[in-house]
């Protein structure tokens, strides 16, 4: 199995709501009000980017000293802006996962979403804007849970093989296409990305 991780995907959101949220001033930061927020910023963020490094980074670095940074800020930017900032620079994350693929020649066939973050339209919208790539989400938004009962029915001999067991119960809900302009300002953005943690290195070590 060849795999990826990011370390603070979800909690990179989740840390913004805990840490700057609203809720002090009567208002419920729920997820899906971040993400309407999000919205409302551009693709891009006007320039702004995140590194997701809110616990060191196992993809593509493994790097346990490596840090959360939020480049280009400036007084234009808004909230708005810094949500999107963080959903964009997860999903930049991600990409260096399929580039280290690319790398050892591991073909990506196709993309599929599930989990908490698979529930915002905007984020999936994100995440085929910068991977450049249609992704699907799956139906089963507990993928850990549901992939360990696949493997318990294989192993109990409800299903011939792993492979067939997923072609039995695993249902895609839907699927997000990349927007080509949205895709070509992500590209752009991508390239900035992948100069920050270099940067960071230089200066933190």
């Amino acid at each position: 199995m060849v795999m990826g991780v990011t370390q603070a995907a979800g909690l990179s959101l989740r840390w913004f709501r805990d840490q700057f949220g609203s809720a002090a001033a009567g208002h419920n930061d729920s997820y899906e009000r971040l993400t309407a927020e999000a919205a409302k910023a551009p693709p891009g963020s006007d320039g702004l980017l995140w590194t997701p490094y809110l616990m060191g980074e196992r993809t593509p670095y493994l790097d346990p000293t490596a840090r959360a940074m939020l480049v280009g800020v400036t007084a234009s930017h808004t909230r708005a802006h810094i949500i999107r900032a963080i959903l964009e620079g997860v999903a930049f994350s991600l990409r260096d996962t399929f580039t280290i693929f690319q790398e050892i020649e591991v073909p990506v066939k196709t993309i599929r979403l599930g989990g908490g973050g698979a529930r915002s339209p905007l984020w999936r919208q994100i995440q085929a804007d910068i991977y450049g790539q249609q992704v699907d989400t799956v139906e089963a938004e507990e993928g850990a849970a549901y992939g360990a009962a696949i493997l318990a029915g294989v192993g109990a001999k409800a299903w011939p093989s792993v492979d067939a067991a997923c072609d039995a119960v695993v249902r895609v809900a839907g699927s997000t296409t990349p927007n080509s302009a949205d895709t070509l300002a992500m590209e752009k953005a991508y390239a900035v990305y992948r100069r920050i943690y270099p940067a960071m290195k230089s200066i933190l070590r």
